[in-house]
């Protein structure tokens, strides 16, 4: 069931409203759904074997493009043997898709014909994606500022792409004031449905390992991916498939980094949060929407933030090609908590590799 996070009432039968119309409220499930390993449905590919666990209505068909199934890669990094979580080879390039594609099948049972979404890139290429799978009409909004390749892979999809002036705050507010003109805001952020999505991410690394990670990092900006993976192992601990849950490491570009300001400093911390430039720019968000509930979910896994550095970025995005990991700088972020963290973590330690490098390129 998914109702308002602060007065409760349900999400509505009929229309798709991004917040709460009674009190401006994020919507979230309650509970969320939970894991059963005897749903599964081995005849589907990708994420959809986990279909009973997606939270989404009984008749909601499918929208996909072969998500989820990614590799698992194992290496040597700093003394410590790693496994890298290849989502760069999702459809189209992201983790993203995990999340898109619940959010469209969900937006097609509602009988949705357009609707307008708000992201730095990734989010928005693979929404553009994903409705036009659907046969659904898109139209984006970008900070102008997107990477060129970002855009033109939304732009290929045939959405219609709004490039806005400033940070990428400003294109939040420029796809909200749509919504109140009346267009139907399929936002990755607002909306709960994609969550349910990115939880397929902890079971598929539950199956790949044969046990729960020991502990893993990943990138976070609005951290919708943290949230679900935290999540879908929650869920996986309540079902007795693992034991306990694992430390979850978020990781931010210290140019805006408020989950880590907030996680290691008090709400003092926010105080000195900028939405500061930044090559990580898929993490480039100054107010995450789920904030509180990200931070509990860390909290409860005994994990912990870091903030890193521009230069560590750039140094990270290149000490992972030569390996041959080639990832966009947004991802490169987890190789400098790798080498600050490593020591002390437990094994098996999980990298989230969630975008790929060809995002940045010219």
């Amino acid at each position: 069931m998914i109702v308002c996070s602060n007065c409760r009432k349900p999400y509505p039968d009929t229309g798709v409203p991004y917040c709460c119309p009674d009190c401006g409220g994020l919507y979230d499930y309650a509970p969320f759904p939970s894991f059963n390993k005897d749903g599964l449905q081995p005849s589907q590919s990708g994420i959809w074997c986990y279909q009973e666990m997606l939270g989404l209505p009984d008749h909601a068909a499918p929208v996909s493009l072969g998500e989820g199934n990614t590799p698992l890669v194992w290496a040597e990094f700093f003394g410590r043997k790693v496994a890298l979580k290849c989502e760069v080879q999702n459809p189209t390039g992201s983790f993203k898709d995990r999340g898109s594609a619940t959010l469209v099948s969900f937006l097609q049972s509602r009988q949705v014909s357009e609707a307008v979404e708000d992201s730095s890139g990734n989010a928005g290429a693979s929404f553009a994606a994903y409705t036009a799978r659907a046969g659904i009409r898109a139209r984006v909004f970008v900070p102008e500022s997107a990477s060129g390749p970002k855009r033109a892979q939304i732009e290929a999809y045939g959405a219609q792409v709004e490039r806005i002036p400033g940070p990428r705050s400003n294109a939040a507010e420029a796809v909200r004031r749509a919504a109140a003109r009346g267009a139907v805001y399929g936002s990755h952020a607002y909306l709960p449905f994609n969550l349910p999505g990115y939880a397929t991410l902890a079971y598929e690394l539950v199956e790949q390992l044969g046990e729960a990670p020991g502990a893993v990092i990943l990138p976070a900006g609005q951290g919708g991916l943290l949230l679900g993976v935290g999540r879908g192992l929650q869920a996986m601990q309540q079902a007795g498939v693992i034991a306990k849950m694992p430390p979850l490491v978020g990781v931010q570009a210290r140019a805006c980094a408020p989950l880590w300001a907030t996680f290691s400093y008090g709400l003092a911390g926010l105080q000195f949060v900028t939405e500061g430039a930044t090559v990580a720019e898929g993490i480039r968000v100054k107010t995450p929407l789920r904030g509180d509930a990200v931070l509990q979910i860390v909290e409860a896994s005994g994990g912990s933030f870091t903030a890193v550095d521009e230069g560590d970025i750039l140094s990270g995005r290149d000490q992972l090609a030569h390996r041959g990991f080639y990832v966009e700088t947004t991802s490169a972020v987890v190789w400098k908590a790798l080498e600050q963290l490593a020591e002390g973590l437990p094994d098996p330690i999980v990298l989230v590799l969630t975008g790929s490098g060809l995002k940045n390129s010219s």
